[in-house]
């Protein structure tokens, strides 16, 4: 699944055989579908089907193709002896 975030006030839905798109604007909808489209292709040329790749697999083939994965941010210490 794909979520652009930014938005232009128009809908946007993109299904395939393995993933959906929902929003964005015009250009970063067309770089989701553009992107998940050249997966599929990597993966047929493998002979192989998303559910069949390992993660690492599926990290080379997104990495070929532009993707990278991102940490999600730390949450800051709570508490008493917290810092900010």
């Amino acid at each position: 699944m794909g979520v652009g975030l930014d938005s232009d006030g128009h809908r946007r839905l993109t299904r395939g055989p393995n993933f959906t798109l929902v929003g964005g604007k015009e250009e970063t909808h067309e770089q989701m579908t553009e992107k998940a489209i050249k997966i599929n292709e990597k993966l047929a040329a493998r002979g192989k089907r998303l559910e069949e790749v390992s993660r690492e697999e599926f990290d080379d083939i997104a990495h070929s193709v532009g993707l990278q994965r991102t940490q999600p941010p730390r949450d800051k210490p709570k508490g008493p002896d917290a810092t900010n």
